[in-house]
């Protein structure tokens, strides 16, 4: 108790507490952005969004590359260095006397950690295990559900290729049944996506598997109605959530999914290489973990976390990612993104050549849009953004999917956006 008191002292916590996951900022990067919020605190999101003097305050709490612009922050996202100073500390002090501070302090401070991000998701603490990234939440349910052979599972050809490889080995493994439906996005119809689900059920689907952010182009696909017709014919849902959570206001909750998982190096900023699986409590004990646990844990959430060794450095700097998001707040953080993604469409697809594959309804897309230029490959048109203008964009092409996914975040400023419609406009008349 004497070293756990040494600890809580060093992080600057008060031993009653015990909760690394709810310490504030560091006091600098706390004052800065406190003092940023009082500035906009009488503006509507909306309004805020347009304040670039308020989001260059968030831009500098990261550490931001000045030769390079990176709008391909769907791909994983830097993290404010609040988070990356925290994982040096966390660190440190674990190598000091690795197996007493980390087996004996740090792992003790996982159920705090867990507690704040059931507050942020919308759920039970009971319901969410920590995990690597999103492959590795959703390959636990993938891997862990007991379906049999015959047993039919309806996804897409747009879903995220780890997940369709998993869901191919549980084929060749267990002779289930892979029913593909193919979009062509963008779509404005929540009816006409849910009626292709619909439409592919059978007496024998058990699943299914639904990408709610689809990350090529960023379709936001409707989980909620997909969960509604799921449940009403006795079907489950397994929402891939690697690149909604922390970039649109939901709470998993209301989506009524029954397993949901996604990378928290993303949207939320945490440390690369976090993750986060929900499981509704009344589905955790037939769920096979992707790795053994104990028996006496088959009820338990945390029998998805018997990783053995991991660092906990950077699981503990989890809570920091997640002090720092709420700072911003998911309304603000959302209409931001909304409105830097606005900025540059809106500026560009006049442009004759220039299209856009992503819808610009709220409801069908957020801060992921797909750039096509008619003439170009996205590999040619990827390669003369970085080439010419310094700008790190992703060229897409797969499934009906072709162009070069754009993805800003809230450290990115209008003047970078300037930049790509200055881009854009130069590329498609070359």
């Amino acid at each position: 108790m004497k070293n756990r008191r040494q600890f809580l002292k060093h992080f600057g916590l008060a031993t009653t507490t015990g909760v690394i996951a709810n310490k504030l900022l560091l006091p600098k990067v706390e004052k800065s952005i406190d003092k940023a919020n009082n500035r906009v605190e009488s503006l509507s999101p909306e309004n805020c969004a347009h304040e670039e003097s308020y989001w260059e305050s968030i831009r500098a709490a990261y550490q931001v590359s000045e030769e390079i612009i990176n709008l391909n922050n769907g791909g994983v996202s830097p993290h404010p260095i609040v988070v990356e100073e925290a994982m040096v500390r966390f660190h440190r002090y674990s190598n000091k006397i690795p197996s007493f501070n980390m087996w004996r302090n740090l792992d003790r401070e996982r159920e705090p950690l867990r507690e704040k991000l059931a507050m942020l998701a919308g759920c039970d603490p009971e319901e969410i295990a920590i995990q690597r990234n999103a492959s590795e939440a959703l390959e636990t349910v993938i891997f862990g559900l007991p379906l049999k052979k015959g047993d039919e599972v309806i996804l897409c050809k747009q879903d995220y290729p780890n997940m369709m490889n998993a869901w191919r080995q549980r084929e060749k493994r267990d002779g289930i049944v892979l029913k593909w439906l193919d979009f062509k996005f963008p779509i404005e119809d929540k009816v006409e996506i849910v009626h292709r689900y619909e439409a592919a059920i059978s007496k024998k689907t058990k699943i299914f598997h639904v990408t709610h952010i689809i990350n090529w182009m960023g379709q936001i696909m409707p989980a909620k109605e997909l969960a509604d017709v799921a449940h009403k014919n006795g079907i489950e849902i397994i929402l891939d959530g690697a690149h909604s959570f922390a970039h649109i206001d939901f709470s998993i909750q209301d989506l009524d999914c029954d397993y949901f998982g996604t990378s928290l190096h993303k949207w939320l900023g945490a440390p690369f290489g976090t993750g986060m699986l929900f499981v509704k409590k009344k589905k955790i004990r037939k769920i096979y973990p992707l790795l053994a646990a104990p028996q006496n844990q088959r009820k338990d959430i945390r029998k998805f976390e018997n990783l053995g060794t991991r660092s906990f450095a950077i699981e503990q700097a989890i809570g920091q990612a997640i002090n720092f998001h709420e700072k911003i707040g998911i309304k603000r953080k959302e209409a931001r993104l909304r409105h830097l993604t606005s900025y540059w469409t809106n500026a560009v697809e006049s442009i004759s050549g220039v299209s856009i594959g992503t819808s610009a309804k709220k409801e069908f897309g957020c801060a992921i849009s797909l750039l096509q230029i008619n003439h170009l490959s996205p590999n040619t048109v990827a390669q003369r953004l970085y080439s010419e203008f310094n700008i790190h964009a992703v060229a897409i092409d797969i499934h009906n999917v072709f162009g070069v996914r754009i993805t800003p975040n809230v450290y990115t400023l209008k003047k970078d956006l300037d930049l790509l419609i200055e881009a854009i406009t130069f590329i498609s008349k070359t």
